[in-house]
């Protein structure tokens, strides 16, 4: 499973020959603090738009820009480790910046999976991917699962 996790140089070229051998790179990506439902269900969703489903996971640092000093709750190592365990993932990369633009210009996947809380225009990456010739898609979220929402019941019972 740690196999799985790799970084964004040693990706480049597996996806690269992957791509050569006509196969389909689906990205995702997100914090994946406190993996739950909504997670699981993006992933799957992913996984059946690919052959191979890399998901990218922001890393210590960025969470905490993104999300606040509380976060994350859980080290990277261990929540790339967890989604490795992922049978629908194949590959996990761990990337500093507050968005994966870098990891999707340099991976160029044929197709990027955001959850629908997002908007087209406000998925970071999607001009490259579709420069490229690839798709974006919005996958359905499912209504009142989200980390922050375990965190409020966990804290505060609520």
């Amino acid at each position: 499973m740690l196999e799985k996790i790799k970084t964004l140089s040693e990706l480049k070229e597996i996806v690269g020959q992957l791509k050569k051998d006509g196969k389909r790179v689906v990205f995702t990506n997100g914090c994946f603090d406190l993996l739950h439902v909504g997670h699981i269900r993006c992933l799957k969703k992913a996984r059946e738009l690919a052959d191979i489903l890399v998901a990218g996971l922001n890393s210590d640092s960025s969470v905490k820009g993104l999300k606040g000093d509380s976060r994350p709750l859980i080290p990277e190592q261990e929540r790339a480790e967890i989604l490795a365990a992922l049978e629908c993932v194949d590959y996990v990369v761990i990337f500093e910046e507050p968005d994966p633009v870098r990891v999707i210009s340099t991976l160029l996947p044929d197709v990027l999976v955001k959850g629908d809380e997002y908007s087209l225009s406000e998925i970071k990456g999607r001009e490259i991917v579709e420069a490229g010739g690839g798709e974006v898609v919005r996958v359905s979220l499912v209504k009142g699962r989200s980390t922050s929402n375990l965190i409020q019941q966990i804290r505060y019972g609520k």
